[in-house]
């Protein structure tokens, strides 16, 4: 709603008038509702995503209905009938509107076919976006026409608003014939822009953090908790009610009824039976905090008071946005060895490195060599003499430790298990065997401890294997202010100067999701720029028109990684969707300016000025159209929402990539054009090429 809102502002500013602002906004609620039906039709659910899409939607809907309006407009202002400035004013502009269309619908295909969780991701954000834009030009070259030729009025004296702000604009559109006109007198500062705009991005994207998705306040913070292995589970439970305690008496605005603590808990890496167990922490709502606390802050408390218990490992945990689990930490680096022997003598030193890098921290493997054991052998020699068999000897061992069912039986309606095991005072310790007794061939009772000889030593607690390799996983934390991607760099840099030959790294959990989602988005991005050229030269019928379009594209991607930078933003999932999206949206600038400059030039005119022509002609249009993008999209980049944090940087991205990019393509666009185009063939519709000069002199 608050987009919808902006965007009217924006188009009720720019034209001043009820009827004239009411034909582009009907494009929203028609291109809105056929993207419902679209989303219904693909059996995809309203969800965060989708919804991001529409709300983007609404900026980019209404660009069609402004660029046929304004050429109506400029016609009917001139003296035409309101029908025969719709027929003429729709069909000098139909190419562009049908070329900026297919562009940013070309820009969404790559999209289609990313595979894991990416494309999972933003397959119906996609399809969503695209849908509507597709209406929205059905629109645009349909019921704008339509209504502007019943709407409009001819000959009509304007209202007070108008006559008040129309010499503003003016002024404004003759300041900026003026600027390009000194501009193209110097117009290599355009080659200059351009080298510039590039050496930025190239120099910026590898500065900047990477990382998955930004976390997102869920009101909810974890507590991995590991005691060394042979921890008994009476020590652990009551490790784990001194930190439940810790937790009540410490941490403001806590939802005591979800907040629980679980002993010996399976799953992932970090809780292991039974010397494992995880706190789960349930917050207020952020607007229900009295404290006044993010989930951020309560966290960096929990990572600080962390080393207050002794004997266990406590390794706050906060749940991702996208990807990964709630119980492992956001970095896991799997370590593959030739053989077990290689790996056992590894693990140390590696560890050693990765606990002692200050950008790390937590950081633990799954691979220990820690856990105490007591191997049994049997005197096999004593216990033949004796007339004792090894299987008798196997089968006491067996009754007396290993907790095994014999059944079950039934008390107040309720099952139990029959389970035989030794109390635990006389199973803890390894001289408890001498209580063990087996009879012996004679008939006399013979100690287990006189047939058998106990070695202690240690063992790994499991072995585990990954792609067919003997693996150790390493789990950590990004420290304060470290990326994820910074992180995963710092492993490679220690993997790389520690590991022997005959070893190999992989990725696994959030961290894998972020390699794959960074390769496939890249790959996305080349992929969308490659199509659209295609699509462009297929239309423009030229080699060189589509790239002076493209040329747009590094200054949109230096003022998105640009307004990254000023808003401390990482490069995520949600800002390289931006940064693709960004390649359909600014190219609709250099398209206008093209599309136009070869109608001027069909006309007769020079290339040179064909291009100051068709940029000065075309600056109201594009300049619309450019601050109902950035204002459609301006609620996402606010963070408006207690939950849209993850989504801001694709706002962010957006709005910049736009106000960066949008006022260099108007000097730049113009002046590469006037260097790389060529003379073209008229084309086949010369009955509809447009009077440029009656379109300039409007401007003026």
């Amino acid at each position: 709603m608050l987009a919808f809102a902006l965007v009217s502002l924006i188009i009720f500013v720019f034209l001043r008038d009820w009827r004239s602002t009411v034909i582009p906004l009907l494009a929203i609620p028609v291109s809105i509702i056929s993207a419902f039906f679209i989303m219904y039709i693909a059996d995809f659910s309203i969800n965060v995503l989708t919804l991001l899409g529409l709300v983007l939607a609404i900026g980019l809907v209404v660009d069609d209905a402004i660029i046929v309006l304004e050429n109506i407009y400029s016609k009917v202002e001139e003296g035409m009938s309101p029908i025969e400035a719709a027929r003429e004013g729709s069909n000098e502009i139909y190419f562009a509107v049908i070329s900026t269309t297919i562009t940013l619908v070309a820009v969404f295909l790559p999209i289609l076919f990313l595979g894991g969780l990416t494309g999972r991701l933003f397959k119906e954000f996609a399809i969503v976006v695209a849908g509507s834009v597709t209406v929205s030009a059905f629109v645009a070259l349909t019921l704008t026409p339509m209504m502007s030729a019943y709407l409009l009025k001819s000959g009509t004296s304007h209202n007070w608003l108008y006559k008040k702000t129309e010499p503003w604009f003016v002024s404004m559109n003759n300041a900026y014939a003026r600027s390009l006109s000194a501009f193209m007198k110097v117009r290599w500062l355009g080659i200059v822009l351009l080298l510039v705009s590039f050496g930025v991005a190239f120099w910026l994207a590898p500065k900047l953090p990477s990382e998955l998705a930004p976390l997102e306040d869920r009101s909810m913070v974890g507590l991995a908790v590991m005691a060394p292995e042979g921890t008994s589970y009476e020590s652990m439970e009551q490790s784990m009610k001194e930190i439940g305690n810790f937790v009540s008496d410490s941490i403001p605005d806590l939802n005591q009824e979800r907040t629980y603590t679980a002993v010996a808990a399976a799953g992932g890496t970090l809780a292991q039976p039974v010397n494992g167990g995880f706190q789960w922490i349930f917050l207020k709502e952020p607007k229900d905090r009295k404290s006044g606390l993010t989930q951020q802050q309560i966290f960096m408390k929990l990572v600080g008071a962390s080393q207050k218990f002794r004997n266990v490992l406590i390794i706050p945990i906060q749940l991702p946005t996208i990807g990964g689990y709630g119980n492992t930490q956001p970095v896991q680096y799997v370590v593959q060895a030739p053989d077990l022997k290689a790996l056992i003598d590894i693990m140390p030193k590696l560890m050693g490195e990765v606990s002692g890098n200050k950008k790390l921290v937590f950081a633990d493997a799954d691979f220990k060599i820690n856990r105490p054991e007591i191997s049994i052998s049997i005197d096999r020699q004593r216990a033949a003499q004796l007339g004792i068999s090894t299987q008798a000897i196997g089968q006491t061992l067996q009754l007396a430790l290993s907790s095994r069912r014999y059944g079950y039986f039934i008390h107040n309606d309720r099952q139990y298990e029959v389970i035989g095991q030794l109390d635990r005072e006389d199973r803890s310790a390894p001289y408890d065997l001498k209580s063990l007794y087996l009879k012996s061939g004679s008939g006399q009772m013979v100690s287990l401890d006189n047939l058998t000889k106990q070695n202690e030593g240690i063992s790994p607690p499991a072995i585990y294997r990954y792609n067919q390799s003997y693996s150790a996983t390493i789990s950590a934390t990004p420290a304060a202010g470290v990326s994820l991607g910074e992180a995963i760099q710092e492993l490679d840099k220690i993997t790389s100067k520690e590991l022997p030959k005959g070893f190999s790294t992989a990725l696994a959990g959030q961290s894998r999701d972020y390699s794959e989602s960074s390769s496939s988005l890249i790959f996305a991005f080349i992929f969308a720029i490659v199509l659209i050229y295609l699509v462009l030269a297929a239309q423009f019928e030229s080699l060189v028109d589509p790239f002076i379009i493209l040329l747009t594209v590094p200054m949109a991607l230096t003022g998105a990684l640009l307004s990254l930078w000023f808003t401390d933003q990482t490069v995520n999932i949600f800002s390289q969707i931006g940064i693709i999206m960004l390649i359909g949206l600014i190219t609709k600038n250099g398209i206008l300016i093209v599309e136009f400059a070869n109608q001027s030039k069909e006309s007769g005119t020079s290339t040179f000025e064909a291009a100051k022509i068709a940029a000065v002609s075309r600056f109201r249009p594009i300049l619309m159209t450019t601050l109902a993008m950035i204002f459609g999209t301006l609620p996402i980049a606010l963070s408006l929402g207690t939950a849209s944090g993850s989504r801001q940087s694709l706002g962010i991205v957006v709005v910049g990539g736009l106000i960066f990019a949008g006022v260099l393509t108007l000097y730049v666009i113009p002046s590469i054009y006037s260097y790389l185009s060529r003379p073209h063939k008229k084309r086949k519709e010369d009955g509809n090429a447009p009077v440029v000069e009656e379109a300039l002199e409007h401007t003026h």
